[in-house]
């Protein structure tokens, strides 16, 4: 294909959790600046189009079947020459490259696939290397202990290179500062970024005051949920105000513009008011824990109803501790796809951990949602979250994708 990630200009984000919103995030506030950002995410909700933005808008299915079609057109010499099929994702990497340098991009922020150091997207040389946090996570195939994952992710990080690095205990810490000295990469100060919320946060929303880059911004209406996004929104700036060596600027102006109507879809994301329908990917532990304390925080002890469902590979069962805090009864449903043969495994943990709440089993997903709807008591609300896979198809029963 030519090399066509020579000719951009990258952010390179990595981590457990944190890095869709981090990208998201850092897109955004470029993008209210006037820049034209390209953005290539992992995994998508509903669509692999979701994956390809620029502007915020995604790559129309016209877009993608051109380039999917080019592309074959070069998996077919490499088969013909005797190289490998290139992976699923490798293919994808390829297209986000080509696609946003035939877009012209002036940035384009690229979020690491698995990992770091074997992920397709580490052929790129970036201005700022991120890694969001290390935590347990694949650990099939990044390592059983956190120095081994946080030496994969570790592994984006490139010479001479600025690396941003989020909240994490000191052994992955260690691992990442060691890293970035050997590559002589200058490690960012995250202090510098001061975030700290001021009143009460609802489900619109948070107010908070930001000291950054020399200047106080004061109450700032923040459209995302949670403190774990203050932290998302701290690495975003701390990403800002780095870029200014590179003749990227950003003023107070962009920040509250991108801030005050920002949504993501999937995070913390209110489907329906009446009842109450909140929907989350909290796919792993961490995620799990940052979803919970965020509910506890804006809701109080108001108890919900949750619909959840975990791909066989997920440690499902320190999530559920985290998801069961105010919870009067929990569906267990199937996310779709080949990964999820044991899905009702969590309805097993869910019994082992609150033997007093009440389990139900429902393997459609529609018929899920129906249940957990039928099942809301007064004032109650219903939680949708887990895999990804199953946020697809409940989220549709919300929205129109």
């Amino acid at each position: 294909m030519g090399r066509p990630e020579k000719e951009l200009k990258f952010i390179h984000v990595a981590g457990t959790n944190g890095k869709g919103s981090v990208t998201f995030i850092t897109a955004s506030l470029l993008t209210a600046a006037g820049y034209r950002v390209g953005r290539f995410s992992s995994p998508h909700l509903h669509s692999y189009l979701e994956r390809f933005t620029i502007g915020g808008q995604q790559i129309t299915a016209i877009q993608f079947k051109k380039y999917l079609d080019f592309i074959q057109c070069q998996v077919d010499k490499m088969i013909a020459a005797g190289e490998e099929h290139p992976t699923e994702f490798e293919v994808l990497t390829a297209l986000a490259f080509q696609y946003f340098k035939d877009s012209q991009v002036d940035l384009a922020v690229i979020e690491v696939g698995l990992g770091g150091v074997y992920d397709s997207t580490n052929v790129i040389t970036p201005l700022i290397s991120v890694i969001t946090g290390v935590d347990y996570d694949h650990t099939a195939v990044l390592g059983e202990t956190l120095t081994e994952i946080a030496e994969n992710k570790a592994g984006i990080i490139k010479p001479g290179i600025p690396v941003v690095a989020g909240t994490m205990g000191e052994e992955a810490w260690k691992v990442i500062q060691s890293r970035a000295d050997t590559k002589d990469a200058p490690c960012f100060e995250l202090d510098a970024v001061k975030i700290s919320p001021c009143g009460h946060p609802d489900l619109e929303g948070q107010n908070i005051n930001i000291e950054w880059a020399g200047q106080e911004i004061a109450e700032v209406h923040f459209g995302l949920i949670g403190d774990h996004q203050l932290d998302n929104l701290r690495l975003a700036l701390a990403i800002i105000s780095l870029l200014e060596k590179y003749s990227f600027t950003i003023s107070a102006a962009d920040i509250i513009k991108a801030l005050e109507h920002m949504k993501f879809p999937g995070r913390m994301e209110v489907v329906s008011y009446n009842p109450l329908v909140i929907v989350d990917a909290g796919h792993n532990p961490q995620a799990a824990r940052a979803l919970s304390i965020s509910l506890n925080t804006i809701l109080g002890e108001r108890n919900k109803v949750l619909l959840c469902g975990y791909l066989d590979d997920k440690d499902a069962e320190e999530a559920l501790i985290y998801l069961g805090v105010n919870t009067s009864k929990c569906i267990v449903s199937r996310p779709e796809g080949e990964r999820a043969t044991k899905w009702y495994r969590v309805a097993q943990l869910w019994n082992k951990i609150y033997p007093e709440i009440e389990c139900y089993l429902q393997e459609d997903i529609e018929h899920a949602v129906k249940l957990g709807l039928q099942l809301l008591g007064d004032d109650e609300y219903l939680l949708i979250t887990g895999s990804f896979y199953l946020l697809d198809r409940a989220r549709r029963e919300f929205t129109n994708p």
